[in-house]
């Protein structure tokens, strides 16, 4: 049983204990109509007169009750009389009278009567009470309206047993080494404080997402060893003007009580946009802008000897308002980049300790297979190949779990059930081994691992799998011709194939293909009539980018005309030199067609004995490109 529903029993067993206590008293007070008053002789013509059905006597009064005929209709409820008893008369004949007259009477006394009148006041007071104070607490625990101004950070110290230290973090030691210095400060203060040094406010993380950012920022606090407070951005913002600015002065309030301590702010853009970028368009958010204002104020409210460090994490740092960034708030960025294949190898180690793996593992081989993936992307991995292994019923991950899991993630889930005609089939195979054959012929294209006619989930009814020797960070003209080549070659084996009749199969290689050849006139000065320069500003984020994102013109119409036509000159000749290639080796690539038909999918191995035996049967002049 969780906290709120042993709140709630607790509520309801009050409730009913406070309700049985009130019909209880209830009922030892007796009747709540009161009687009527009458005088003494009164009461006794009507006891005479037969009216009466029962008499109480006490010390002072006689209470009477009327019998219904007497009223002459039928009551709602009891009427009763009451009469004062006269003090030092002798009451004997009273008693004759009622028994003659066969009324029930009795006596009582009233010495602890005032006892109850007092708890049938009391009591509904005291539940009232109660009940206010409990539902009071309650919103106060829960979130509700008293808490506004209350900040939600998660807090983290040795009590709550925070082990994150950076030997959990891998792939970042560039910005491990930006931050021990942070981490120095924070058990060392005194040295810095000797020298007069002051260490920087605020530390800004900014990558692309997934990269580890938060998980980052709790190591420092895990190496430190201080409190970690963690809340997002969005946390502080509310429908009612000034709340998060009232959060944000309790969060540094509570802060400063447990310095030394690290204050974490995830998607610090949430509050931290630009307030240039609303105004522009007549347009602003007063209580996000009120929010960033008070978070400005509490960063300027403090000195960083105090052992108040605060960090924050975003993915736009473009938008974020240049107060934010000056010298003496955060300034001090720290860039958690995409890792490299090294950075890759070290990631799925740390995640693969946590899983029962096999001993003849190829970390390498995984890593080579996911590049521009972050360490978010490679613990996915790690997890979908113990899934699998499960599935399976295998006791550990084993490398084809592996290998599986990353074409899951990457190309989606199989589709065999997907039933193809013979002749689409037939059309994917041609299309793949054209893709293959090109892949194997040009001279920069990435080494081909695997070609297979097998649908996938994400739409692809087949995939031909390259693998980079190495990471690239810059490409040349010839190599971004031949890794369009690559893209054409499905296209163009399906003309050479079926005589010039082509199939919509290929619109994702086309799309590709022409955001590389726009890159290559537009942005990177590849075109003899454009020269070395670039048109249009690309609106996109610096780590978060779409297709779908905007472009800022600023050519002309006649420019425009000139980018189209550079772009159609390019895929033009890349397209002749492709029909050129597979035709001088058609023979591979009909056998590999009929292989893939056959087998669905091949390997780099099968691959080349099948090239090598269709051009051992051809001439050589033929099999040269």
């Amino acid at each position: 049983m969780d906290r709120q529903q042993k709140h709630r029993w607790i509520f309801t067993v009050l409730n009913l204990v406070m309700l049985a206590a009130l019909l209880y008293v209830s009922s030892r007070a007796g009747p709540t109509t009161a009687p009527k008053e009458v005088s003494y002789s009164d009461f006794l013509n009507e006891l005479r007169a037969g009216h009466l059905s029962e008499v109480q006597i006490t010390e002072r009064e006689l209470i009477g009750v009327l019998k219904a005929e007497s009223t002459g209709k039928k009551p709602a409820a009891e009427q009763r009389i009451k009469a004062t008893r006269l003090p030092g008369v002798d009451e004997s004949l009273l008693l004759k009278d009622l028994e003659d007259h066969q009324v029930k009477f009795e006596g009582r006394i009233e010495q602890t009567s005032w006892i109850w009148n007092v708890i049938g006041w009391v009591l509904p007071v005291l539940f009232i009470m109660l009940l206010y104070g409990f539902g009071m607490r309650r919103l106060a625990q829960g979130g509700g309206a008293l808490t506004f101004g209350k900040n939600r950070a998660k807090i983290h110290d040795e009590s709550t047993r925070q082990q994150v230290t950076f030997a959990d973090v891998a792939g970042v030691d560039e910005a491990k080494v930006e931050l021990e210095e942070i981490i120095d400060f924070l058990r060392q203060p005194a040295k810095y404080q000797k020298l007069g040094g002051r260490i920087p406010k605020g530390v800004l993380l900014v990558g692309p997402p997934g990269t580890g950012k938060t998980l980052l920022a709790k190591a420092v606090a895990g190496e430190a060893r201080v409190a970690f407070f963690s809340i997002s951005g969005s946390e502080f913002v509310e429908m009612f003007v000034g709340v998060g600015a009232a959060r944000v002065r309790d969060l540094f309030e509570q802060a400063k009580l447990k310095a030394p301590c690290i204050v974490f702010i995830d998607e610090l853009d949430a509050i931290g946009k630009s307030r240039s970028s609303g105004r522009a368009i007549g347009f602003s958010n007063d209580e996000r802008e009120q929010t960033l204002n008070q978070l400005l104020a509490e960063i300027d409210g403090f000195d960083s000897s105090e052992g108040v460090i605060i960090m924050a994490a975003t993915n736009t740092p473009e938008v974020l308002d240049p107060a934010l960034l000056r010298a003496g708030r955060f300034d001090r960025q720290v860039l958690v980049d995409r890792p490299d294949l090294k950075d890759r190898i070290e990631i799925l180690k740390v995640h693969a300790r946590k899983i029962r793996m096999a001993n003849n593992l190829d970390l390498e081989t995984i890593a080579a297979r996911t590049p521009g993936m972050v360490g978010a992307d490679l613990a996915n991995i790690i997890n979908e190949a113990a899934l699998l292994a499960v599935r399976r019923g295998g006791e550990q991950v084993e490398m084809r779990d592996l290998e599986e899991a990353v074409d899951r993630v990457m190309l989606g889930l199989e589709k065999k059930s997907r039933v193809m005609s013979q002749e689409e089939k037939e059309r994917v195979s041609v299309h793949e081994a054209g893709h293959a054959v090109v892949a194997l012929s040009v001279k920069h294209a990435d080494p081909l691992h695997r070609v297979s006619i097998i649908p996938r989930s994400i739409g692809a009814l087949g995939y031909t799998l390259q693998l980079p020797t190495q990471e690239r960070f810059l490409m040349t003209k010839p190599e971004l011709e031949d890794q369009i080549a690559v893209l054409l070659g499905g296209r163009t084996a399906e003309e050479i194939h079926y005589g010039g009749v082509v199939s919509t199969g290929a619109s994702d290689d086309l799309e590709r293909a022409t955001a590389l050849v726009r890159q290559m006139v537009t942005r990177f000065g590849m075109s003899d009539p454009l020269g070395p320069l670039t048109y249009g500003r690309s609106m996109a984020g610096q780590f978060i980018k779409s297709p779908f994102d905007m472009e800022e013109r600023n050519y002309s119409e006649r420019t425009a005309e000139t980018i189209d036509d550079e772009s159609r000159r390019i895929v033009d000749e890349i397209h002749k030199r492709v029909a050129q290639i597979l035709l001088k080796r058609r023979e591979p690539m009909e056998r590999i067609s009929l292989e893939l038909m056959r087998k669905e999918t091949l390997e780099r191995a099968e691959l080349d004995q099948l090239v090598a035996a269709a051009e051992a049967d051809v001439p050589a002049e033929v099999a040269r490109t």
